[in-house]
């Protein structure tokens, strides 16, 4: 097969993987009320299940990226996705918020733990480094189809049940939890038992147990993973678009959720569009990363400004701008990696470490969002989209830091 197909499509087979393993930990990104109403419980006790995914996360993200650097890609994508079908089927037959605590920690075994490290390095060692940009957003265009198509799916079923959301979020998570078992099928037979675990070539230091604690030292693991964790606040936290829609503009739960597909996951279509301006009109990502941070401040500040009275539908769409620039950002995100002047074979490791930072927002975003929601009502959305805004600031000074201490590294 020709080396530049096989490298595409090994590319949206990532994708195929990343789209679908992610549908239950992320599932209140389209079924927030749906979630609570099954499980009869709060707000707070939802951002609960994602701060106990995120323990187990902040746990397991470096061990995972040190065996994401020694073991088969292969076997570590396919035992997760079966994994995670398998709690999403447990979790489906009983809707208990006990037993959703545990099975959120299981999550974070199968989906962050070896999963997450081994697929972003694969990702970065398929592509050169003067495309890394496009590599990371071609494969978030990817994902994102896969993403949409698994959400859309579970809407369907979702809707089966004639307005019961209990029944009905039974069948969601059944579904779309059952398309990462397809996934790992399908890798099982497409993708190579071996792939290159060191370094990118003879010249590159290959990977050693001391490197972990040289990079814990390096200020620039922990300036991208700061970056990395308000690049991810934007990202993740688009999702509270979808219970304003319902409670402060009147829509629909059903077409707030089709809403949200879109701007969760279809815009991700708009990753390389992130990768093409960071490679080809800004030279660089973490600039693209700075302008985009920005971009979305305002337009998160904007939404405290949206008339009262303005339509359902316009505001919809208007969530789907800051839902764009969020993709193009965040598609691009970890190749940073890349332009911090870290070596290949520390890939998986650093990606670990920046992880732990990274996703921080899934714990304390999701708490202190669902404190102020509880405590504010609709009046809580102004709180979480102020800090929002703040936070892209602060991301755009933080992406050139990476940037003026990368070109340190290449002059040196």
């Amino acid at each position: 097969m020709d080396s530049k197909l096989r490298k595409y499509l090994t590319i949206a087979a990532l994708g195929l993987a990343g789209g679908s393993i992610y549908f239950l930990p992320y599932v209140k990104y389209i079924f927030y009320d749906a979630q609570i109403a099954a499980m009869g419980i709060s707000n707070t006790q939802s951002g609960l299940l994602m701060t106990m995914y995120t323990i187990g996360n902040m746990i397991l993200y470096i061990p995972g990226g040190i065996i994401a650097d020694k073991v088969s890609p292969k076997k570590a994508l396919v035992i997760s996705l079966a994994a995670t079908t398998v709690l999403a089927w447990v979790y489906a037959f009983t809707m208990n918020f006990t037993v959703g605590m545990i099975v959120w920690l299981g999550l974070s075994f199968s989906t962050a733990f070896v999963f997450w490290s081994a697929l972003m390095k694969a990702v970065r060692i398929i592509g050169t480094e003067e495309e890394q940009g496009f590599m990371y957003g071609l494969y978030y265009a990817c994902n994102g189809i896969t993403a949409a198509l698994t959400n859309t799916l579970a809407l369907n079923v979702y809707k089966t049940a004639g307005g019961d959301m209990a029944g009905g979020f039974f069948r969601a998570v059944v579904s779309g939890g059952s398309v990462a078992l397809i996934s790992a099928v399908l890798l099982f037979f497409l993708m190579p038992e071996k792939q290159n675990n060191g370094a990118a070539d003879d010249n590159e230091p290959k990977f050693e147990m001391g490197d972990v604690l040289k990079l814990l030292k390096n200020p620039v693991v922990w300036i991208v993973s700061l970056t990395i964790l308000c690049g991810y606040g934007f990202y993740s936290n688009t999702s509270y678009f979808n219970p304003y829609l319902t409670e402060v503009r009147g829509v629909s739960p059903e077409d707030s959720g089709l809403v949200s597909i879109v701007r969760n996951y279809l815009l991700l279509l708009l990753s390389p569009v992130g990768g093409l301006l960071a490679d080809k009109v800004f030279k660089s990502t973490c600039k693209w990363l700075a302008t985009a941070f920005v971009i979305l401040s305002a337009l998160f500040g904007i939404v405290l400004i949206l008339p009262a009275g303005i339509s359902p539908l316009t505001a919809s769409l208007y969530t789907l701008l800051p839902g764009a620039f969020a993709m193009m950002m965040y598609g691009v995100i970890f190749s940073t990696v890349s332009e911090s002047g870290i070596p290949r074979a520390m890939t998986g490791t650093v990606i670990g470490i920046a992880s732990i930072i990274g996703y921080l927002p899934d714990s304390i975003y999701s708490v202190l969002f669902g404190s102020w929601l509880d405590a504010h009502g609709a009046a809580g959305y102004n709180y979480i989209f102020i800090f929002l805004a703040v936070s892209g600031i602060v991301g755009a000074i933080l992406a050139m830091t990476v940037y003026r201490l990368g070109r340190k590294t290449q002059v040196s």
